[in-house]
């Protein structure tokens, strides 16, 4: 990876607070005139949190409204879309959508889904305003960014939310037991152990638990997320 993009992918990976900006790092490593990062969905609700201009936010307003475009694919397959010629070539059809921005000066269209774990978040759209397509390189340069973004924002979902419990516990039997549950975690999904860990928060914070209690479920086999990829739930009812 070129050094200028890997210092940009460590710089976004240390920020931190209520207002980083997400979408800006891809426009400024990438060969794409604007970004957005959305939420999408029950989980986390559906908002965009960061645009780099004025028909980017456009994008997403316009998605949102219809229920329909490359963000709600990306996210709901869990894999990019790529548009490279919106206009005289589409790949895929989007009826309301395509129409819609019939009047914004949109060439190409690209969408990577935020995912941690089974958590599906949202997605980040990229555009160029003339037909354009993404190399191979450019394309894993924006799934890692993508990956980077999605555990900040799950992150700040976390720090953001009020918790009416006391903090969870941070004694060594506490450590201990998300430590194991982390491990189970990792091995259900083949994941990171920082992701796995995530998802265990997220499961807790969809279902009004503690971390805590999420963990000794997962101990004890209650909470299994292999059972499906798609929620935060994992719920086992044996």
């Amino acid at each position: 990876m070129p050094e200028s993009f890997t210092r940009v992918l460590e710089t976004l990976a240390r920020s931190d607070g209520p207002d980083v900006d997400f979408a800006s790092p891809f426009v400024e490593v990438l060969p794409v005139n604007g970004a957005s990062v959305a939420t999408l969905g029950d989980f986390l609700g559906t908002e965009t949190l960061s645009a780099t201009d004025k028909r980017a936010a456009r994008i997403d307003e316009l998605q949102f409204d219809l229920g329909e475009g490359p963000c709600w694919d990306a996210m709901l397959a869990a894999a990019p879309v790529f548009e490279p010629d919106l206009r005289q070539h589409p790949t895929r059809v989007w009826p309301a959508f395509s129409e819609a921005i019939q009047s914004e000066e949109i060439g190409a269209i690209f969408a990577f889904p935020m995912v941690v774990g089974p958590l599906k978040l949202g997605a980040i759209d990229l555009y160029c305003t003339a037909p354009f397509v993404l190399s191979a390189a450019d394309s894993q340069r924006s799934k890692l960014l993508a990956a980077v973004v999605s555990r900040l924002v799950l992150r700040r979902a976390f720090t953001a939310l009020e918790h009416p419990e006391p903090p969870e516990p941070s004694g060594p039997f506490f450590r201990r037991t998300l430590h194991q549950a982390t491990g189970m975690v990792l091995a259900q999904l083949n994941i990171a152990a920082e992701d796995a860990r995530l998802v265990i928060q997220a499961h807790a914070f969809s279902t009004g638990r503690s971390v805590q209690e999420v963990a000794e479920d997962v101990l004890a086999r209650k909470v299994d997320f292999t059972i499906s990829n798609a929620t935060a739930e994992g719920q086992n009812d044996d």
